[in-house]
């Protein structure tokens, strides 16, 4: 098979006509050539479009997932902003909570790669990503719409927030 993945034509029948012919042993081990030759003369069927991309499930993945959505609705922000923030708020851990400063104080900690606090992650959530704040997409989608509310991108972010 050549390595595009398209099946090869054979130029002539004679091998399919010589195996038909060989005996009934050989007549089995022919079916599926005869099959296949007669089989690759129908015009192949275009390959579907991409509906999505694959990304890997780690932090570069997530970050370039976010990007992509943040890009469709029109949230500014950079690759490198985004993650000078993620390595900041959580070192890159997406389970990453805080339990110990003022917002944890009043019942709501900061959750997640961006450290949201749930009512932000509910007010600037984008649709489209899991509503959970622990969702590595979702928490850098939210947080970077809240940064481009309030500092017009998490790139003109360099400290809590």
């Amino acid at each position: 098979m050549p390595a595009t993945g398209m099946t090869r034509r054979f130029r002539g029948r004679r091998l399919a006509r010589t195996l038909a012919v060989a005996g009934t042993g050989a007549a089995v081990v022919a079916l599926p050539l005869i099959g296949a030759t007669s089989a690759s003369a129908a015009p192949a069927a275009a390959p579907a479009a991409a509906t999505s991309t694959a990304y890997p499930n780690n932090l570069d993945g997530w970050i370039r997932e976010a990007l992509s959505i943040m890009q469709q609705h029109g949230i500014p922000g950079s690759y490198d902003g985004i993650y000078r923030n993620i390595m900041r708020e959580s070192s890159g851990n997406p389970n990453a909570i805080n339990n110990w400063d003022s917002n944890a104080a009043k019942g709501t900690p900061s959750k997640g790669l961006l450290q949201v606090i749930d009512p932000t992650f509910a007010a600037y959530h984008v649709p489209g990503t899991a509503f959970d704040p622990f969702d590595p997409v979702a928490n850098i989608v939210a947080a970077c719409n809240y940064a481009a509310d309030r500092y017009g991108s998490i790139d003109n972010v360099f400290g809590a927030y």
